[in-house]
């Protein structure tokens, strides 16, 4: 018995440590959090980027001046979400031309995930990797989510839509994919 009770004394120990090292790791995901999250809000100029692509180009926001760019932010490649996304975002290329408006997507997945991902879907929009997230923390898109009562910084699916001038016109936070394409196209046209 004295056996078991000296197993049991480090065991509960062990226990101990393991509550304070995933304390300090939401501590940490938390303060990059407040640190990352800028209150941008409509009227604000767009913070600039310039990332490498899908295809090998570099896809930066000075290169869109003077036109209305409706930049999308999306999580992973090929996720089923992020698919549908794209591809309404990509069928609607023709009306977003006429709106005079560029659609970029942006993940923190790499160029050579978006090549894939282009040409599994027939993709033509520009997709721009932040694997750094530098940008994804401009735009206050890295932001700390929670899955089954797990924390984990992650992309929220956003969309900002940028004036000729490079002002935000209008944010759309926590986008739900089903007509979410239709409705910035209608802000585009609208602007």
């Amino acid at each position: 018995m004295a056996t078991k009770a000296a197993s049991s004394k480090p065991a509960a120990a062990k226990s101990d440590a393991k509550p304070k090292v995933k304390t300090e790791k939401q501590a940490a995901v938390k303060s990059e959090t407040a640190a990352a999250v800028p209150a941008l809000a409509e009227g604000d100029p767009a913070p600039a980027f310039a990332l490498p692509g899908a295809g090998g180009e570099t896809v930066s926001l000075a290169s869109f001046a003077g036109r209305k760019v409706a930049l999308y932010f999306y999580p992973k490649d090929d996720t089923s979400g992020c698919t549908k996304e794209a591809i309404e975002f990509n069928a609607l290329r023709d009306k977003f031309a006429k709106a005079k408006t560029v659609v970029v997507g942006m993940s923190p997945d790499s160029p050579k995930s978006h090549d894939k991902f282009r040409d599994k879907y027939e993709l033509t929009l520009p997709l721009a990797a932040d694997e750094t997230k530098e940008t994804l923390a401009a735009y206050g898109v890295w932001v700390e989510k929670s899955m089954y009562g797990r924390k984990y910084m992650g992309v929220e699916r956003s969309t900002f839509l940028i004036d000729p001038s490079g002002r935000i016109a209008k944010i759309w936070r926590k986008v739900k994919v089903p007509g979410h394409a239709e409705e910035v196209l209608a802000a585009a046209e609208a602007l």
